[in-house]
């Protein structure tokens, strides 16, 4: 059977849309992405919206995103500490392993670089150089441990709403979120089962102490800077 050129046509036009699909997807989405966090970033800074101790929120493009998004009916899945160092603006987060990431790239690595800025209020307490002094000694006894893929409450491990809390509770004695048990999420969802059975098989420990990324959000402590719309 010949193929005819209008035939060998339509196949060459359907192989380069495929090939800029995958092009666009692959190097030109994250080249803008990585842009559009650079001018984010730097506005935020020119605006002198940052200060050390803010708590950043982002929707992760993590494989388990999702899961955490259904089980806590939010669109945040990820959370660090705005820090500086050396004059720069700095995220410190629980990633693997738990490490500070520039501004920029943490904006980056969210879902269409949309986040929200919290900000402990004054009237809870307004943050002395003293203050950033003993968060940072906190923080540091978690730099470079790995993330905790199970969420457990123990020190060894740690996920990112959990340092956030913990940096805020024994450095400061402020409760930024309410510590909930597993199992008052939402884990019905196809996604949050699937993850649960792939990490925690048919041993789920639904008593175990949590505490998400959108319970710090929703803390009536923290007060809101600026939020993507």
């Amino acid at each position: 059977m010949k193929i005819g050129p209008k035939a060998v046509l339509v196949v060459c036009v359907v192989a380069l849309v495929a090939v800029g699909a995958w092009a666009r997807a692959a190097y030109v989405q994250p080249w803008i992405q990585d842009r559009s966090a650079v001018r984010i970033a730097d506005k935020l800074e020119r605006d002198s919206l940052l200060r050390e101790g803010d708590i950043l929120f982002q929707t992760s493009r993590s494989r388990q995103s999702r899961a955490v998004q259904d089980a806590t009916r939010s669109e945040w899945s990820h959370c660090g500490i705005v820090v500086r160092r050396d004059g720069e603006w700095m995220v410190y987060e629980a990633v693997q392993p738990v490490k500070t990431t520039p501004l920029a790239e943490w904006l980056a690595r969210g879902k269409e670089n949309r986040f929200a800025l919290k900000r402990i209020k004054e009237s809870v307490r307004k943050l002395s150089p003293e203050d950033l002094a003993r968060m940072e000694s906190e923080g540091k006894r978690f730099a470079g441990k790995p993330y905790d893929t199970l969420f457990g409450w123990g020190d060894d491990r740690i996920y990112c709403s959990e340092l956030i809390w913990k940096i805020y509770h024994r450095a400061l004695g402020v409760e930024v979120g309410a510590v909930q048990k597993l199992a008052q999420f939402d884990l019905d969802a196809p996604s949050v089962k699937a993850l649960m059975a792939k990490r925690y098989g048919k041993n789920v420990p639904l008593e175990d102490s949590v505490v998400s990324p959108v319970s710090i959000y929703r803390s009536p402590n923290l007060e809101t800077v600026v939020e993507s719309p």
